[in-house]
């Protein structure tokens, strides 16, 4: 059988990750509750949704991150980090290196992402 991973540096980062990602949401989402309405011109008004619009997708996008974090962290409690969601394999270390929340290998991340519509084929 495999023999356990040592976490710890995963933990760490993950938990670094979890803090920034909580300042960066809180951030996003004052500067965008922020941004005045007051404006006069329908330009400036157009403009103005549009930053809120930005810095609220930010924030969406960072909560989505953060949610996938929080789960990682919860794997190293139940000593499943670094396992496969979908088989139980081994996720490749330069993968967890680069994507620490991951919950797939990345044969199983290119499945769900070709059955999703989400990589560009390549010519």
């Amino acid at each position: 059988p495999n023999t356990p991973m040592n976490t710890e540096h995963y933990k760490r980062r993950l938990l670094d990750l979890e803090r920034d990602l909580v300042a960066r949401l809180d951030r996003n989402v004052d500067t965008a509750r922020d941004i005045s309405d007051d404006q006069t011109d329908v330009g400036d008004l157009s403009q103005t949704d549009e930053l809120k619009d930005e810095y609220f997708a930010l924030a969406q996008s960072d909560s989505a991150i953060l949610a996938q974090v929080r789960d990682a962290l919860a794997r190293i409690d139940a000593g499943t980090f670094g396992q496969c969601a979908v088989d139980g394999g081994e996720i490749e270390q330069q993968r967890l290196e680069a994507v620490p929340w991951t919950p797939f290998c990345l044969k199983h991340q290119q499945e769900l992402e070709e059955r999703l519509g989400l990589r560009t084929p390549s010519l």
